[in-house]
């Protein structure tokens, strides 16, 4: 097996696999926390890095039909939630390339402030 690259998407907040406590995403990326996943609460995200992809499938939800991919941490292969591929209501299109993560197999913690600095010396 080779070896696996993982990335970090820094941030003053951020989202964590709960198991192995690899990086996932950040609060910037977070767009609603008003989903539901077999876990109980779910989160909408539009950025998150460190995930394997299962292959396509077709699921009815509460909001439709859906084409999904259930997603992995990149680590430890836990599922953490899915991602939307395809929603067939148009009212849905805006999950389209999500990721929904579960909020029971994911924990938040602080991350590094990001500082912006002046580089131009004028006052």
């Amino acid at each position: 097996m080779g070896k696996i690259y993982l990335e970090h998407m820094g941030g003053s907040r951020v989202f964590s696999c709960a198991r192995c406590d690899t990086n996932l995403t950040n609060r910037s990326e977070l767009i609603s926390t008003r989903f539901t996943g077999a876990t109980g609460r779910a989160f909408l995200f539009n950025k998150v890095v460190n995930l394997t992809y299962s292959e396509n499938q077709d699921r009815v939800m509460l909001t439709g039909r859906h084409m999904v991919r259930d997603v992995s941490c990149k680590a430890c292969n836990t599922k953490l939630g899915w991602m939307y591929e395809f929603a067939t209501e148009d009212n849905q299109r805006y999950k389209e390339g999500r990721v929904i993560l579960e909020r029971a197999l994911v924990t938040e913690s602080d991350g590094i402030e990001e500082r912006v600095y002046n580089t131009d010396n004028r006052r």
